[in-house]
């Protein structure tokens, strides 16, 4: 199927034909088959792989044949999905994959690789009433960033995605999260960039970027995935004036919504390291939504269940080492 007709059919930038081209320029195998996209990814020092699908549809009777298809093609012990199906959309009230755990046992909740809630904002309103809908403590905090004279603007040039990359360092090590290598962020930024999906947003202040966002535009959505900013000047806001431009932005792109990518749950910890995010983001009057989660469609158990005691003594190494 060519570039066009796939990206009709699917409904999240992780689904569309560019963030496949660009998990090929990774080294992955991409699979394109009965309206979802797969990324395949070789298990080291093994003949297995695992599939992933990011952010696809709800599964559908004959989609389970295709995983099926996909599994048996490529050596895979499972397919890790994370379907963009919001909790009671479907028209038993839960996803059918929740139904399909019952009856077969081949679908089992997975280790999320996206968080199951969100904040989506509806951008159609006019400035006037997405202002009034915000948090007093937001509105406070974006004018101050224009009082500071921070600046707002797009730059696509390669030195702003050089300081996207410094910020994005810097905000990763000061947070101690994981991210993805400098080389994902720049075989993501080419190939998304080149085909008009992904922009740079920047705040500027005092002649220097402080903070970088890059923005996906895709069907009727503008999607804040990536975020950086800098320690210094955290007292002028800038954060939240660039968001209230991607506002703005996605309402002059023509876009209905803005996804603000990610959150923690109806009642966050306090303690959780995402929580400034989660509040940040809900500070703007967005819907918070709860997706049906992660669900790992199982080919062979006996290697699945092994699998998934290796993933969870690595990762527990790897939170005592940070």
């Amino acid at each position: 199927m060519d570039r066009d007709s796939w990206n009709k059919q699917v409904k999240h930038p992780l689904q569309s034909y560019e963030w496949g081209e660009f998990r090929q320029a990774t080294g992955l195998k991409v699979v394109r088959e009965g309206g979802i996209q797969v990324t395949i990814h070789p298990i080291p020092h093994t003949p297995w792989t695992i599939g992933y699908v990011p952010k696809g549809p709800e599964i559908s009777d004959e989609q389970v044949m295709t995983l099926h298809k996909i599994v048996r093609d490529n050596s895979s012990i499972f397919i890790k999905l994370e379907p963009r199906v919001e909790m009671g959309a479907s028209n038993i009230g839960t996803s059918h994959l929740v139904t399909r755990k019952m009856e077969n046992g081949k679908f089992v909740e997975g280790r999320p690789l996206f968080t199951k809630y969100n904040f989506v904002l509806d951008v159609t309103p006019s400035e006037e009433e997405l202002l009034k809908n915000m948090k007093q403590k937001t509105r406070y905090n974006l004018r101050i960033a224009e009082k500071r004279g921070v600046e707002v603007l797009i730059d696509n040039s390669p030195e702003a995605f050089q300081r996207y990359l410094e910020l994005t360092k810097e905000t990763t090590d000061r947070q101690g999260f994981y991210a993805h290598t400098p080389s994902y962020h720049k075989k993501m930024w080419d190939v998304l960039s080149r085909a008009g999906m992904a922009q740079i947003i920047t705040a500027i202040y005092e002649g220097k970027i402080i903070t970088t966002w890059i923005l996906f535009k895709f069907g009727d959505t503008l999607y804040y995935p990536y975020g950086a900013s800098s320690r210094e000047h955290r007292e002028v806001m800038a954060n939240n004036l660039v968001m209230w431009e991607a506002i703005r932005l996605a309402k002059k792109w023509g876009c209905k919504y803005l996804d603000m990518w990610g959150a923690l749950g109806p009642s966050p910890d306090k303690n959780d390291p995402w929580y400034g995010f989660h509040k940040f983001k809900e500070g703007y009057g967005a819907r918070h939504v709860e997706y049906v989660g992660t669900w790992d469609y199982v080919a062979r158990p006996l290697l699945y269940r092994a699998y998934r005691i290796v993933e969870w003594a690595r990762w527990k190494v790897l939170r005592l080492s940070r």
